[in-house]
């Protein structure tokens, strides 16, 4: 098969990060967006050309801002053929993005997680119906997505919500194209967002106790879900045309484990 080209944002860490490497080991080539993680995407870039040289481009972008959208797809050195929409902020990272204040907060939590993603891939589906096919794959997540877990931020769940709602809209109005249309909802991931979300705020015995209840006591790892998204991005994936996938290992049908109500 023919190398594609694929976009994944959000690509410089945790799921994004796997991803890229997945798609790489795979033969394709790989575009991947950063926000402020410039020196991880440069060392990414790097590990990842030196096995294939040029299978790797890192792009600067500010997710949810019209006017640096134009500029990326301006920059994109080809067409896309899976766009992977996996950039978002969490709960505790949403700080780092729009400072302090929670009305600013949840402003930006809105626009990069569900905003961002739905711009992109409007932008991109023209080409992609021209071009005869292609896939787009939402990362959601459980939380908003699949079930609700109390604590977590309304904006948050809000905005998975809203990226679920996206892509089932999107695969109702393109169920007669060869586009296909995702989302996966993962749940206890080990990556820093999970982490400052989750996991920081407790003490070493809460911490150790909490991930003895999560399903098979213990957190997904990233390259599980890169696996997964990469199943997706190919030929047999079709059937799953619109599906949103629980992929929590069981914590979607069972949230009670990360809140402490077990029963």
């Amino acid at each position: 098969m023919a190398a594609r080209n694929i976009l994944i944002t959000g690509g410089s860490a945790g799921i994004g990060r796997a991803c890229v490497e997945r798609f790489a080991r795979a033969g394709d080539n790989v575009w991947f967006t950063y926000r402020l993680g410039a020196e991880r995407a440069a060392a990414i870039v790097a590990e990842v050309n030196q096995e294939r040289p040029g299978a790797a481009r890192a792009f600067a972008f500010d997710q949810g801002n019209w006017p640096d959208q134009e500029r990326l797809l301006a920059e994109l050195p080809g067409p896309v053929h899976v766009l992977v929409n996996n950039a978002a902020v969490g709960s505790a990272t949403v700080a780092r993005y729009a400072g302090p204040h929670e009305p600013e907060q949840d402003e930006a939590m809105l626009r990069i997680n569900a905003l961002g993603p739905l711009w992109l891939s409007r932008a991109l589906l023209p080409q992609l119906i021209r071009q005869g096919g292609g896939k787009i794959i939402n990362v959601s997540s459980v939380g908003g997505g699949v079930s609700q877990f109390p604590g977590f931020r309304l904006a948050d769940g809000m905005s998975k919500a809203a990226l679920c709602h996206l892509t089932r809209q999107l695969a109702a109005e393109l169920v007669h194209q060869s586009v296909h249309v995702f989302a996966i909802c993962p749940g206890a991931v080990d990556t820093g967002m999970f982490e400052a979300s989750t996991l920081d705020p407790l003490t070493p015995e809460n911490r150790a106790e909490l991930l003895k209840r999560l399903p098979q006591g213990r957190l997904i790892e990233p390259a599980e879900v890169a696996e997964l998204i990469w199943w997706l991005a190919g030929p047999a994936s079709g059937l799953l045309h619109g599906a949103v996938i629980d992929a929590s290992m069981g914590l979607g049908v069972h949230p009670g484990l990360l809140t402490g109500h077990e029963h």
